[in-house]
């Protein structure tokens, strides 16, 4: 037995927008996206996939590859991740196929480099940032770019992560990643559209294929938008994809244990906008929700050792370190000039000694009466244990069910965390 709170396994209900067949909405967003592009017959058409680990998006690509076969032309997929995959050709491809995007799968060959060139300059106004290409996409006849629309975690405009960032830092390549990334977080916002103007004017980008998911992690939306179309639907959709995120059902948090950080939930590994944390300098951080102590306790396998984001933490456990590679995770933050992201927190041997930790750190006079919140990932929030303290707190709310609790907290003999 232990004097921490028993919890309560809750459901969440968000918005549940979702496309009925989206092997058909692909096929039509592809030609809405060509619908203004003037190509000739049998054009090569250079198609990004990212390092994002976004929902159907093998079936996405296929479908694409597939529509553009269709239409006579020739595609191959460029791979747009900045400086994700160690910012080199066989990191890169790893990184792909961990997402199940390899060249069997998408019956295409799949263009892998740090290759980029110079293809223009922002204007004045923008400080005349130079603005760069991927080479393998300047030397086929079209680009159409392929990414998620949602809320970055390091920055706040009408532009956040999109077509645009995808134009702007994915193609851009480890420089010009690495050159956007030096400004600082407080200029994103502001230079990343004025980049991808350039790089929409200067390059032969035709369009793109916009998705938004839902709070579940399903894909909700996808839009073809023909390349002068870019900025104004993007917009729009910023603002759909925040209002279908998923958030946490309280503002006010003594310890939230995140049971599983990486790559394929976040670019940060916990996304800020769920966790309410950025640890950027000169950046202020949000004000809910606000959370004590925050634990995370295990690294995602398909992070491929990169922990970027642990410093968001406050504690963590000895089997996560364990399985940081420091080359990525040190690369990825380099690049994004946010070291303290990094930086690793107060280690534990287990979940349980860290929980006895953060008891320690919080001085209760009664542990039971801990404000704790357990999610599996910051991804995916439907399912997510609260002690009874805050179930009190929350139990009035339309969206909110109880599945099971309360109960006592349990762990395997490896002092494991074990909910169900």
């Amino acid at each position: 037995m232990n004097d921490f709170p028993r919890v309560y396994k809750i459901k969440q209900k968000f918005e549940r927008k979702t496309i009925a067949d989206l092997h058909e909405e692909v096929r039509s967003a592809v030609d809405a996206a060509l619908e203004e592009a003037d190509l000739p017959d049998g054009a090569r058409i250079a198609v990004t996939a990212g390092s994002r680990g976004i929902s159907n998006y093998v079936q996405i690509l296929q479908d694409v590859v597939r529509s553009l076969k269709s239409k006579g032309y020739s595609p191959f997929l460029v791979a747009a991740m900045g400086s994700h995959g160690r910012g080199e050709a066989d990191g890169q491809r790893e990184l792909l196929a961990s997402l199940g995007i390899t060249e069997e799968s998408m019956a295409v060959d799949i263009s892998c480099s740090s290759k980029c060139a110079q293809v223009g300059e922002t204007d004045e106004a923008s400080g005349r940032l130079p603005v760069y290409a991927a080479s393998e996409m300047l030397d086929a006849d079209a680009t159409l770019l392929v990414n998620r629309v949602k809320p970055h975690t390091a920055f706040r405009g009408p532009y956040e992560s999109g077509l645009l960032k995808m134009a702007a830092v994915g193609l851009g390549r480890p420089k010009g990643a690495t050159m956007v990334h030096s400004l600082g977080a407080e200029r994103m916002a502001e230079v990343i559209p004025a980049i991808a103007k350039v790089a929409f004017a200067k390059t032969n980008i035709i369009g793109g294929l916009a998705i938004v998911e839902n709070a579940y992690d399903e894909t909700a939306v996808v839009q073809g938008i023909p390349v002068g179309r870019i900025f104004e639907v993007e917009k729009q959709l910023q603002t759909e994809a925040k209002k279908m995120m998923p958030s946490l059902p309280v503002d006010h948090i003594d310890l939230c244990l995140v049971g599983e950080m990486g790559k394929n939930f976040s670019g940060t590994g916990m996304d800020t906008n769920i966790i309410g944390r950025m640890r950027i300098q000169g950046i202020p951080e949000p004000e809910k929700p606000a959370i004590t102590y925050l634990g995370v306790l295990n690294l995602s396998e398909a992070s491929h050792g990169n922990a970027n984001g642990i410093g968001l933490a406050d504690l963590t456990t000895e089997s996560l370190v364990r399985d940081i590679d420091y080359k990525a995770t040190y690369l990825n933050s380099l690049t994004s000039g946010f070291l303290i992201r990094a930086a690793v927190p107060m280690t534990f041997p287990n979940d349980w000694e860290l929980i006895q930790g953060a008891v320690k750190g919080l001085k209760l006079s009664n542990p039971r009466t801990m404000r704790l919140v357990y999610m599996r990932n910051t991804l995916h929030l439907d399912e997510i244990w609260v002690s009874e303290s805050v179930f009190d707190e929350i139990k009035h709310l339309s969206n909110v069910t109880v599945e099971s609790g309360p109960d006592p907290i349990s762990f395997d003999k490896r002092g494991r965390i074990r909910f169900e």
